[in-house]
């Protein structure tokens, strides 16, 4: 039996997390303690849906089945691993096959682990942890920092130059999405997205608003501004990249 207690799940994660799984029932227990560990989930119950998923929103780990229907998981697994956007991209096969020849074909085909079903899901948060502290370290990290400013994720504090950053839940949840992707153009919609969930009727000029408390609270008098907004693209959190065009650019 698959151990579904949500209790020992760990604690609060930002990453977000593909699962590739056509059995509904396993996908939806998943999705429940993955999200009460903290992840921002996303499911897929093909192959194809799950490399659309993999392109549009650049999960940091996935859990991939290996029996789907139409292409096998292995296929879908060999296909990231042929490609240079997705080759360092984390993957835990999940299947039914324990024979030690189908561990050894699932981990030649680039898979990072092999969990053997009915497996125990404590065991497999801890994997999912293990691998992602290699992986991406920032997405697991107690503290995160970025020149002046540092977020304690345990605390669920903020400081700039030592001052205290009085934040509301929305303002600390957008900090927290913006630190974790420094130097990365984010839209509108990844923010909604990524802080209010893909499933809150929020329009998108409440995203301008709560910048605008961020900012709000972040500056106090001759500090610069650590949220960048990109004409037509959105906003970006730190160092600017080469070629970006920046409201107030001549």
């Amino acid at each position: 039996m698959i151990d579904a207690r949500a209790d020992v799940v760990p604690r609060t994660l930002a990453a977000k997390v593909l699962v590739v799984e056509d059995e509904a029932p396993l996908a939806e227990l998943l999705r429940y303690n993955l999200e009460a560990a903290g992840f921002t989930v996303f499911h897929a119950e093909n192959g194809e849906e799950a490399e659309l998923l993999v392109a549009e929103e650049k999960p940091d780990l996935v859990l991939l089945d290996w029996m789907l229907p139409t292409v096998s998981g292995i296929e879908i697994c060999r296909r990231l691993r042929g490609r240079n956007d997705t080759r360092q991209l984390p993957i835990i096969m999940l299947t039914a096959r324990g024979e030690e020849g189908d561990r050894v074909r699932g981990l030649a085909t680039g898979a990072d682990d092999y969990v053997v079903k009915p497996f125990s899901l404590p065991e497999l948060m801890a994997r999912v942890m293990a691998i992602l502290r290699r992986a991406a370290p920032e997405r697991v990290a107690e503290v995160l920092v970025s020149g002046d400013i540092t977020l304690d994720r345990a605390a669920h504090r903020v400081t700039r130059s030592g001052r205290e950053v009085r934040l509301g839940p929305t303002e600390y949840r957008l900090l927290e999405y913006l630190m974790q992707s420094p130097g990365r153009v984010l839209s509108r919609s990844q923010l909604l997205d990524g802080v209010w969930g893909r499933d809150a009727y929020v329009d998108e000029r409440t995203v301008d608003v709560h910048v605008g408390r961020l900012r709000k609270a972040l500056i106090r008098g001759k500090e610069n501004d650590p949220i960048r907004t990109v004409r037509g693209a959105g906003y970006v959190f730190g160092e600017r990249k080469s070629g970006m065009m920046v409201e107030g650019d001549a």
